[in-house]
């Protein structure tokens, strides 16, 4: 409901802050990748897209690996828009996750920030690729050509 109602051209401002506000009010709430995935990209980032992203990175530390996933996934509506900063910057903090669940968003997040940036990708890549992950190094090189692919997976 929550992400149908943020993802509407017809819910006004306070609306959608109200839908912010609950989301992180209530994300003990939320204990599975799909919650995440269906509401963070439009309830969280959709209202942070023009204020300040500082709450991200909050979530970024926690100790909950559904705020972690949050935190991740919340920066989808940037990437979109051509912003991959805080998709990176996230990504570095999350470079030792442990939780298998977050380990996915942050492989997927960085391929799709690599569509966006691909010069960004290689730079995050060539600064932590021995730290990341498997899982998450897998999935972010997956549309690199072969001989980068290899590269980074050694």
């Amino acid at each position: 409901m929550m992400d149908l109602q943020a993802r509407s051209g017809k819910t006004d401002k306070a609306t959608r802050k109200a839908l912010f506000d609950l989301y992180l009010r209530r994300h003990d709430r939320i204990n599975n990748w799909d919650l995440v995935d269906r509401a963070a990209p439009h309830v969280v980032d959709g209202w942070l897209a023009d204020k300040q992203r500082d709450v991200l990175y909050e979530l970024a530390v926690s100790d909950d690996p559904w705020q972690r996933r949050t935190a991740i996934v919340s920066t989808w509506y940037f990437i979109r828009q051509g912003d991959t900063a805080d998709t990176s910057r996230i990504c570095t903090l999350l470079v030792d996750e442990p939780h298998n669940y977050v380990r996915k968003a942050i492989g997927s997040w960085l391929r799709t920030a690599g569509k966006a940036n691909p010069d960004g990708l290689i730079t995050f890549l060539d600064a932590h690729a021995d730290r990341l992950p498997r899982v998450s190094l897998r999935m972010a090189t997956e549309k690199l050509p072969k001989t980068a692919r290899e590269k980074y997976l050694k």
